[in-house]
């Protein structure tokens, strides 16, 4: 039987090296947020490319969803997504797919999103949507796996091998190393947002980093922290 992967991360988070991870295997194809586009009209976000985004990719997330998401091409198929994707739509597809909610640390998802579009508020961070996600599928009896992207950073080989245990799906060692540049995966938003991990080759070892936020995004972290709390509590426990 074909496997069907969705990961359902916030925005910032490590999600592309993890898309380009699961690209390295032969084994899978990988896509590049699909829904993306019928997030953009139904929340009327301006995000950067906006139009030629909408124009160019099926907007429609019902046809997206039968078509794309549950038309598995090869053995393992890795749908990348963002949680707050997931604006008026039928959830019933999830008990079709596994399901990954890829999680982090809020303070360093603010930090990094406030440089590409300053002050984000509650929704575009996605800690909220995806506890919100979290409770759905649990009271669903929809299985799931939360995966913290600290953990994936500090170690990919041990992490990832975990993860693909417990999805049931074979450890690929080529899982550690891609090549650098853009991908033919990308989606055209690749320009606005992936500069940075067009230059790597592998996933970057954690480090803390040194994060200073205004008072405003100090606000949001503060929201968004009782969610996160709920979701490590809850994310794959690493043996190291």
């Amino acid at each position: 039987m074909k496997k069907i992967i969705c990961l359902w991360s916030c925005p910032r988070n490590i999600s592309t090296a993890l898309m380009y991870s699961f690209s390295s295997r032969n084994d899978t194809a990988v896509f590049d947020e699909p829904l993306y586009g019928h997030y953009l009209i139904k929340s009327n976000v301006n995000h950067p490319g906006r139009n030629q985004i909408i124009k160019s990719v099926e907007c429609d997330a019902k046809q997206v969803i039968k078509e794309t998401i549950l038309k598995p091409k090869k053995n393992i198929n890795f749908h990348k997504l963002m949680t707050h994707f997931l604006i008026d739509l039928d959830l019933d597809f999830l008990k079709k797919v596994t399901n990954i909610l890829f999680i982090r640390d809020p303070r360093e998802i603010i930090n990094s999103y406030h440089k590409v579009i300053p002050h984000p508020n509650i929704d575009d961070i996605g800690v909220e949507k995806q506890y919100l996600l979290y409770n759905h599928l649990k009271n669903s009896n929809i299985d799931f796996v939360i995966l913290d992207a600290k953990d994936l950073l500090t170690n990919p080989k041990k992490t990832l091998q975990a993860l693909c245990k417990k999805i049931n799906i074979p450890f690929d060692e080529n899982m550690l190393k891609w090549k650098k540049g853009p991908k033919k995966e990308d989606g055209i938003w690749a320009k606005y947002w992936y500069k940075n991990v067009h230059q790597s080759t592998e996933f970057k070892k954690y480090k803390k980093q040194k994060i200073t936020l205004d008072s405003k995004n100090l606000s949001l972290e503060k929201k968004c922290l009782q969610y996160y709390k709920i979701l490590k509590q809850n994310s794959l426990k690493m043996d190291w």
